[in-house]
C-alpha cells in the first residue's frame, strides 16, 4: 500500500467516524441545545473572541480558523459590509484561511489568549498583502490587537507561569502583576489573594468558565483557607487573566478581583514533563528567631515538590487527552515566643520548655485530567476532573505550644462536562458541573486547654498591657465545613446583528453546604498570672478565673447543612459603534436562597426574653425577669428575631456594567477607555451559621469570682460562680449545666431579618498605547464596597445606653457586664463594612517573541483607601453601631506598591529571570478612649516604622534555568535544571509592630515570606 493510499483510508475512517459521532451527538443532546437556544445562558469568560474586517476586490466569502496543535476549525461567514466574528475559540496558537475570488490566502500563526477580545482588520489593497501571490503568506505581526474594553487588568502568560521564580508553585503568584492586586503569604506559609481595600472572600477564580467560590470560608476559594496548598496543580494551567476591577457581565460572585484560566489540553504530538524541586535548612538563611536573642542551630526545613504531565491524541485531529500529578511534601520551621514581648525567664522553670523553634508539616496531592473531542468542525466536548488531597500536622509561630498544633484536612473533587455548538451565527456552550469540599482541622491531641494572661507594665511606664502569654494542653480548632452540589449552565451568543455581539447567560446552581464547628471541644482554663491568692507572691497556675467549654443544647445535633439554591442570570452587547468607538453594555442578575437561614426561628422563650416582653422560666422552676434593657437601645431586637417567615431571599442584586473603548488614531495605537459597574458577592455562610449553632452547640463562658482578684471581677450569678476544681473533669461539667437553663453562659446571636448581599461600585478611566511589542497603560479606578457583613455587640445598660464608664478612670467601655444572665452577651449581625479605594496606576508589558527573546512586565500602583472597620474584623463590638465607625485609612492596602517580572533568554541555553516587589509601610488601627469630658472612643491608624527608609515590604526573587538538547529521543526532548533564589537580598519584612507608635516589637520578630531562601530544581520535557 503507497502512502498516499495509507492517507486516503486513514482520512476515510476519520470522516466515518467524526459522521458517527456527530450523529450520536446531535440525538442525544439535541433537548439539551434546545433548552440553551431558548433560555438565555451562563458566562463563556475562558476563550477568547477574534473579530474584524476584511477588504479585497470581489469580496472575502468566508474566513477559517485553525488551531496549529490540534486541528481544532471554526469557520464564519463574512458580511456585506466585510466584516466577521468569532465570539468564541478555544485558547491557542491559529492561523487564518481566507476565501477570496481568487484562491485560499493563509496568515502566520498567532496567539489568542485567556479573555481575549482580539481584532484583525485585513486590506488587500495594502501593499504587504497585496504584493504577494496566492500562496503568499500574510503576516499579522502588529495588526492584531486587543480591545479590552473599560476592565483594569492584565495576562498572566505561560511562558511567565513557567519561569518566574517562587517558592510554592501557586499558579497565583503573580496575580499581583495587574494594577490594585496583592498576592500575600504570610508567616505561616499560607497565600492568598486580594484586590484592593476588599477582604480575600470578595475574590473569585474561574477555571474552563467555572467559579471556585467557597461559600462558607472568607478566604474567597475553596481550599484555601488556613493552608499552604495551591488551588489547582501548576501544570494544569495554561494562562490566565487578572481583572481588578470593572468586569463584564458574564462574571458572577466577585466584587474585588476576578481571575479567569484556561487548563491545558492535549494535542496531535505526545508531550510531556516531568520536575523535582528541592530546598532545606542548608539552602536557606537564619530565620529572626534563630538569631535572636541567641544564635541557635537552624530548625529543620524540608520543602520537596514533584510531578509530571502528559498530553496527546487518542484520534488525532479528532480526541485529545492531559493528565497531571503535583505533590507537596514539606516540613517548616516555626516558634513558640511569650506573649506581651516578655522574656521567657518570666515564667517559672517547669513552663519554659514550652518555648522555642518547633516544626509542622504538611502534604498535598492535586490531580487533573481532561479530554477534549471535536466530531465535527462545530462541535466541541471537555471533560475533566479535579482531586486535591491535604494532610499533616498544622502549627503556627504565637504563644501556643507545640501540643495544640491541629490535623489539617483539605478534601476537594471537581468535574466538568461541556458541549459548545457553533452555527453560522451563533454559539452555544452548555455545561454541567459538579463539587464536593471539604475542610476539615481536627485536634492532634484532647484534653485540659491551659492559658496564661498577664498585666503588665507599658513601653511608658506609665501604663498597663493585658494579654494572653502562653497557650499549652489539647487543641482548639475542630470543623468540619464544605459545600457540594451540581450547576448547570448555558451561554448563548448571538453574532447576527452587525457590529453587534450579543451574549445571554443563565447559570442555575444546587449546593449543600454544611457546617460542623465543636472548637469548645477541649476546655479552656485561663488563668491571671498576677493573683496571688497565697499572698507569697508566686506565679499563679493553681486558680483560673474563667472556664470556656463547648457542650451540646439538649440533644440537638450540631451538624448544620442548608440546601442552597442559586441563579443568576445575564445578556450583554458588545457594540461597535464606529470603526473607533466600542461599548460594553452589559447587565446581571443574583439570588440566592439559604434555607438555614431564612427558615431558621429562634428559641421562643429566648426571644421574648431578650425583648423584653416576658420573663424566662428555667426547667428547675427559676423566674429570671425580662431583660428590659433593649427597650430604650438603638436598635430594635425584633429586626433580628426569626420565627420562620420575616426572611426572604435578597432579590435587588442588579448589576449594571458599562464599558468602552475609544481609538484616538486610525491605526489604533492609541485608546483612551473607561466604564462601570457593580458586582455583587455573597455573604459567607460561616459567618451565618453562628446564629444557628447557638441553639445547638454552644461554647459556655463560666467566670469565676475569686477573692482578692481585683482585675477579674464580676457580679455572681449562673455564669458567675465560685472556683471548684471538679469543673477540671467532664463529670464536673456535666454536673454543673445540669441544673442550669439550656445555653447557659453561651453567646446568643441573632442576624436581622432582611440581611443584604455585599457589593462594590467600580469606576476605571484610563489610556492604552501600543510601542510595537511594547503596551502601556495609565489608569485610574475607584471602588467602593458597601454591605459588608459585621457582628455588633447588642448587650445595653440599663437605660437602654451602650458605653458603660469607669468609675475610677472615667474612661468609656462596652457593655459586656450586661448581658442577658443566665446567658452570655448577645451578638448582633448586620451589614455595614463599607471600604473606599481610589487607585492610579503605570503599566508597562513588553511582549516576548523569538525574535526579541525578552519579555518585561512592570505595574505601580498608588492607592489611598479607607475603612470603617479595620481591615478582616468581622466582630465590631466597640461602638453601638456600624455608622458610630469612623473611616480609617486602609490597614489591609500599602499607598505605595511597585511590582516587575522579566525573563530573558541568553545564550548557551540558559533562560534568566526575576520578580521585584517594593511597597510602602503599612498602617495599624486602635481603639482610643478619653476619659474627657466629655468621656469619648475613637479609632486612630498609625503608619509603621516599615523596614527601610521609605519601604515597609521588599523582596527579590531570582532563577536561571539551563536546558539541555536530548535530541536522540526527540527534537523537541530536553532536560531542564534549575536554581531559584527566593528573597536574593535576605530583606526582613518584619509582621509586627506596635499599633499605638508603629515601631517594630523587637521581642516579635516573626516576618512575612522566607529567608534568603535556595531552591534546586530538575526537570525534563518532550
Amino acid at each position: 500500500m503507497t502512502s498516499v493510499q495509507s492517507h486516503h483510508i486513514h482520512g476515510a475512517r476519520r470522516s466515518r467516524a467524526r459522521a458517527l459521532a456527530a450523529a450520536l451527538a446531535w440525538s442525544s443532546a439535541a433537548g439539551a441545545l434546545a433548552l440553551g437556544v431558548a433560555a438565555p445562558a451562563h458566562a463563556q469568560v475562558s476563550n477568547a473572541s477574534l473579530r474584524g474586517t476584511v477588504k479585497a476586490e470581489g469580496g472575502v466569502s468566508q474566513v477559517t480558523a485553525i488551531n496549529v496543535n490540534t486541528g481544532f476549525q471554526r469557520s464564519v461567514a463574512v458580511d456585506a459590509n466585510g466584516g466577521y466574528n468569532f465570539a468564541s475559540l478555544p485558547v491557542g496558537t491559529y492561523r487564518l484561511e481566507l476565501t477570496t475570488p481568487d484562491g485560499v490566502r493563509s496568515t502566520d500563526e498567532f496567539t489568542l489568549s485567556v479573555a481575549q477580545n482580539a481584532v484583525l482588520d485585513f486590506d488587500f489593497s495594502a501593499p504587504d498583502i497585496a504584493t504577494g501571490g496566492e500562496d503568499a503568506i500574510i503576516v499579522t505581526g502588529t495588526r492584531i490587537r486587543t480591545m479590552e474594553g473599560g476592565e483594569v487588568g492584565t495576562n498572566i502568560s505561560q511562558r511567565l507561569i513557567e519561569q518566574l521564580p517562587q517558592n510554592n508553585r501557586n499558579f497565583l503568584a503573580f496575580a499581583d502583576l495587574a494594577p490594585g492586586v496583592q498576592f500575600i503569604t504570610n508567616s505561616s506559609d499560607q497565600s492568598r489573594l486580594q484586590g484592593g481595600a476588599q477582604g480575600s472572600q470578595a475574590v473569585n477564580i474561574f477555571i474552563d468558565g467555572i467559579g471556585q467560590k467557597d461559600y462558607v470560608l472568607k478566604n474567597g476559594i475553596t481550599g484555601q483557607d488556613s493552608t499552604q496548598g495551591n488551588p489547582f496543580p501548576q501544570l494544569a494551567i495554561g494562562e490566565y487573566r487578572v481583572i481588578s476591577s470593572n468586569y463584564k457581565a458574564e462574571f458572577d460572585q466577585v466584587s474585588s478581583v476576578a481571575v479567569t484560566a484556561v487548563t491545558k489540553s492535549g494535542t496531535n504530538e505526545f508531550h510531556g514533563e516531568g520536575f523535582f524541586d528541592f530546598t532545606n535548612q542548608d539552602l536557606r538563611d537564619r530565620l529572626p528567631n534563630e538569631i535572636y536573642p541567641t544564635t541557635i542551630d537552624k530548625v529543620r526545613t524540608k520543602d520537596m515538590q514533584f510531578g509530571g504531565s502528559l498530553g496527546g491524541p487518542i484520534i488525532e485531529d479528532m480526541l485529545h487527552f492531559f493528565v497531571t500529578y503535583e505533590g507537596k511534601r514539606r516540613t517548616n520551621p516555626r516558634d513558640v515566643a511569650p506573649g506581651l514581648d516578655l522574656p521567657v525567664s518570666y515564667f517559672p522553670s517547669e513552663y519554659q520548655g514550652y518555648f522555642g523553634p518547633a516544626t509542622e508539616t504538611f502534604n498535598e496531592n492535586l490531580y487533573f485530567g481532561k479530554l477534549n473531542f471535536t466530531p465535527t468542525s462545530r462541535d466541541l466536548f471537555e471533560f475533566s476532573v479535579k482531586y486535591r488531597d491535604e494532610s499533616g500536622e498544622q502549627f503556627n509561630s504565637g504563644i501556643s505550644a507545640f501540643d495544640t498544633r491541629t490535623i489539617a484536612k483539605v478534601e476537594e473533587w471537581r468535574g466538568l462536562a461541556r458541549w459548545e455548538h457553533t452555527a453560522d451565527t451563533w454559539i452555544n456552550d452548555f455545561k454541567v458541573a459538579y463539587e464536593d469540599v471539604t475542610w476539615g482541622p481536627r485536634p492532634l491531641q484532647f484534653g485540659n486547654v491551659t492559658v496564661f494572661n498577664a498585666i503588665v507594665p507599658d513601653a511608658s511606664g506609665t501604663g498597663t498591657r493585658r494579654g494572653d502569654i502562653l497557650r499549652f494542653g489539647g487543641g482548639t480548632n475542630f470543623q468540619d465545613k464544605g459545600q457540594s452540589g451540581w450547576q448547570v449552565s448555558n451561554d448563548f451568543t448571538y453574532t447576527g446583528f452587525d457590529n453587534h455581539t450579543i451574549k445571554a447567560g443563565v447559570k442555575a446552581k444546587w449546593v449543600e453546604l454544611h457546617t460542623t464547628q465543636l472548637n469548645g471541644v477541649n476546655p479552656v482554663f485561663t488563668y491571671n498570672v498576677n493573683y496571688d491568692p497565697d499572698g507569697d507572691g508566686s506565679f499563679n497556675d493553681s486558680i483560673p478565673y474563667r472556664m470556656a467549654f463547648g457542650a451540646p443544647v439538649g440533644d440537638a445535633d450540631p451538624n448544620i447543612t442548608s440546601d442552597n439554591f442559586q441563579l443568576g442570570l445575564y445578556i450583554q452587547d458588545d457594540w461597535e459603534v464606529s470603526d473607533r468607538l466600542t461599548l460594553n453594555l452589559g447587565v446581571r442578575w443574583d439570588y440566592e436562597e439559604t434555607p438555614a437561614f431564612l427558615d431558621y426561628a429562634h428559641d421562643p422563650a429566648i426571644a421574648a426574653f431578650v425583648s423584653g416582653q416576658a420573663s424566662y422560666t428555667a426547667p428547675d422552676g427559676t423566674v429570671t425577669p425580662p431583660y428590659t434593657n433593649l427597650l430604650n437601645a438603638n436598635y430594635d431586637i425584633n429586626d433580628y428575631i426569626s420565627t420562620g417567615s420575616e426572611r426572604k431571599a435578597f432579590t435587588g442584586a442588579w448589576q449594571p456594567r458599562v464599558g468602552f473603548t475609544y481609538e484616538i488614531d486610525e491605526e489604533g495605537r492609541f485608546a483612551v477607555f473607561g466604564g462601570y459597574g457593580r458586582s455583587y458577592d455573597r455573604t459567607q455562610f460561616d459567618f451565618i451559621q453562628q446564629e444557628l449553632i447557638q441553639g445547638l452547640y454552644a461554647t459556655r463562658t463560666f467566670n469565676f469570682n475569686n477573692p482578692g482578684d481585683g482585675d477579674n471581677v464580676c457580679t455572681p450569678s449562673a455564669t458567675c460562680i465560685p472556683w471548684d476544681p471538679v469543673y477540671l473533669t467532664q463529670a464536673g461539667r456535666d454536673a454543673l449545666l445540669a441544673g442550669l437553663p439550656p445555653g447557659t453562659g453561651g453567646e446568643l446571636r441573632f442576624i436581622k431579618n432582611d440581611l443584604k448581599m455585599p457589593y462594590s461600585d467600580q469606576f476605571s478611566l484610563g489610556v492604552r498605547g501600543r510601542f510595537g511589542l511594547l503596551d502601556t497603560e495609565v489608569g485610574y479606578s475607584y471602588v467602593e464596597s458597601h454591605d459588608g457583613f459585621a457582628y455588633l455587640l447588642g448587650n445595653r445598660n440599663a437605660d437602654g445606653s451602650f458605653f458603660v464608664i469607669n468609675p475610677d478612670t472615667g474612661i468609656p467601655g462596652s457593655p459586656f457586664g450586661s448581658p442577658p444572665a443566665p446567658f452570655g452577651s448577645i451578638i448582633i449581625g448586620t451589614n455595614g463594612i463599607e471600604t473606599r479605594a481610589n487607585t492610579a496606576y503605570l503599566k508597562l508589558s513588553k511582549r516576548y517573541t523569538i525574535a526579541s527573546p525578552w519579555s518585561l512586565d512592570a505595574t505601580y500602583t498608588f492607592t489611598d483607601a479607607e475603612e470603617n472597620r479595620q481591615f478582616g474584623e468581622v466582630f465590631s463590638l466597640d461602638f453601638p453601631s456600624m455608622e458610630d465607625y469612623p473611616f480609617i485609612t486602609s490597614t489591609g492596602v500599602r499607598k505605595h506598591r511597585f511590582v516587575v517580572a522579566g525573563t530573558v533568554d541568553i545564550p548557551g541555553g540558559f533562560t534568566l529571570s526575576g520578580k521585584f516587589q517594593i511597597a510602602s509601610p503599612k498602617y495599624l488601627a486602635r481603639v482610643v478612649s478619653s476619659a474627657g469630658p466629655p468621656p469619648s472612643r475613637d479609632v486612630v491608624t498609625t503608619k509603621t516604622d516599615g523596614n527601610g527608609d521609605l519601604w515597609g515590604y521588599r523582596q527579590m526573587d531570582l532563577s536561571i534555568t539551563k536546558y539541555v538538547p536530548i535530541k536522540f529521543v526527540s527534537d523537541e526532548a530536553r532536560l531542564r535544571f534549575r536554581i531559584d533564589i527566593i528573597n536574593l537580598f535576605n530583606d526582613r519584612n518584619y509582621n509586627s509592630f506596635s499599633a499605638e507608635t508603629g515601631a517594630r516589637n523587637v521581642e516579635n520578630v516573626a516576618i512575612d515570606g522566607p529567608p534568603r531562601t535556595i531552591k534546586l530544581s530538575a526537570g525534563f520535557q518532550f
